[in-house]
């Protein structure tokens, strides 16, 4: 058993009750082979729990959070139009099941809705179609500005797909298989998978942006709640939402899946007034392309920290 198997994770909370929450759901994670850091706090509140909630980790997918937000940003200070039609050809789009990403023949969408499909569909396409009017560099920079740090964008979708192929070839399986070999041993082949050169944040800094996200904090007021609702459209629900579906929640958030790596970020929402803004990053320890009791124990983490943590 390697160092990194035998090390506990840093659990934090704001009490002896919510630390005890805290050290379930990370035993629950590590019980399915599961590394990651998980971190959920009351928006109103303050109140918290989670665990390794600075450790720096590859975001996949949820990089289209931020993304969006600096393209929204954009629109509401009048430097770019969410009208402005935008033509994605499949011939040069990205790699992706979804979306554009799966179109066979061109298509021509607004820059507003290349946002929805984004992040509703996780399209990849939609997303490198965003970096190419507003760069990859832009995008980093820009974060900065708006004091959103501790996350880090250093490349375009397509490139963790190229990376894995330069590694593996056309075999995915074998990237899947290299990324969890790594993992166990510490080093990085697949170059999008390593901290140093990856689209990185920690559950820390992802909470932060979309708390104030959820409290117009950031950016302007109009870019922030389009933000909301644009995740308030995700389909793929069965992460952060799987054990919270009720009439009076609401759950926006964003999943991230690249190999061995399964994400969300998002925000629930109770009728009582409740907001509890949640980050789940993991990193399975097996070669499955599929992992549904990976999903459920982010949905479980989910729906004890939002009961621990609602007033």
């Amino acid at each position: 058993m390697s160092a990194g198997e035998l090390r506990r994770p840093a659990c934090v909370a704001g009490d002896v009750a919510l630390l005890d929450v805290a050290e379930a759901v990370a035993a629950d994670w590590s019980a399915l082979g599961v590394r990651g850091s998980f971190l959920a706090r009351h928006i109103d509140t303050g109140e918290h729990l989670g665990f390794d909630v600075d450790e720096v980790i590859p975001l996949a997918s949820v990089v289209k959070v931020p993304l969006a937000l600096v393209v929204l940003d954009r629109i509401a200070r009048g430097e770019l139009d969410a009208a402005r039609p935008v033509t994605v050809d499949p011939a040069g789009s990205s790699v992706g099941p979804t979306g554009l990403a799966a179109f066979r023949h061109p298509a021509t969408v607004a820059v507003g809705d290349l946002l929805l499909m984004m992040l509703s569909v996780s399209d990849n396409a939609a997303a490198d179609a965003l970096f190419d009017l507003v760069p990859v560099a832009e995008v980093d920079a820009r974060l900065r500005d708006l004091g959103c740090e501790g996350l880090r964008v250093r490349h375009r979708m397509n490139h963790m797909y190229e990376c894995a192929a330069g590694a593996a070839g056309d075999d995915f399986s074998l990237a899947l298989e290299l990324a969890v070999s790594d993992e166990r041993a510490g080093r990085h082949t697949i170059e999008t998978l390593d901290p140093a050169h990856a689209n990185t944040g920690s559950a820390a800094a992802l909470v932060d942006l979309v708390e104030r996200v959820w409290r117009d904090e950031v950016s302007r007021p109009e870019a922030t709640a389009e933000l909301r609702r644009l995740m308030g459209h995700q389909v793929f629900t069965q992460r952060l939402a799987g054990e919270l579906r009720a009439d009076t929640l609401r759950v926006s958030g964003k999943t991230g899946t690249f190999l061995h790596l399964r994400h969300e970020v998002g925000v629930v929402e109770a009728a009582s007034g409740d907001r509890v803004a949640l980050a789940a990053l993991t990193r399975a320890d097996r070669r499955a392309g599929l992992a549904p009791d990976i999903d459920l124990a982010i949905a479980a983490a989910a729906r004890r920290a939002f009961e621990a943590l609602r007033r």
